[in-house]
């Protein structure tokens, strides 16, 4: 896993209210829980994830989903899988998907952790470098 993708995945455990420092076998980690079926998640004080956890767009990049943190939560490989595999594939306006999309933001809402100033400032600095170049004219 890139450096980014664990410094992201440390940013959506700091702002996870279900996400505690604790011993985990000899050494610490973050554990928390799947945004879907609320499975025990473990993710390393580096980012790297122990369990099988994942990073899930709310929204899905797919329909317009960014990396703002707002629509980023951690999820195990298997609900992630399946909603990609139901719901992400489906189109924009699909019912069902507008249906999980809420109730997966409602979710991560009620989790929702307000990060420090300094997590705000440097994840919008992450964002403003995964922006497309302006066109020149």
């Amino acid at each position: 896993m890139s450096s980014r993708t664990r410094w992201l995945v440390l940013a959506v455990v700091a702002t996870d209210t279900t996400f505690v420092r604790a011993r985990y076998g000899d050494h610490e980690a973050f554990i928390g829980k799947c945004l879907h079926c609320g499975a025990r998640l473990v993710v390393g004080l580096d980012g790297e994830p122990v369990s099988r956890a994942t990073i899930e767009h709310v929204l899905p990049r797919a329909h317009g989903g960014t990396d703002a943190l707002e629509n980023l939560a951690l999820a195990c490989a298997r609900c992630n899988s399946e909603k990609g595999v139901r719901h992400d594939s489906k189109p924009r306006f699909d019912g069902r998907l507008a249906e999980v999309v809420e109730s997966l933001a409602k979710r991560r809402m009620e989790r929702w952790a307000e990060p420090p100033e300094s997590l705000r400032e440097a994840h919008a600095r992450y964002l403003a470098r995964r922006e497309p170049p302006k066109k020149r004219r």
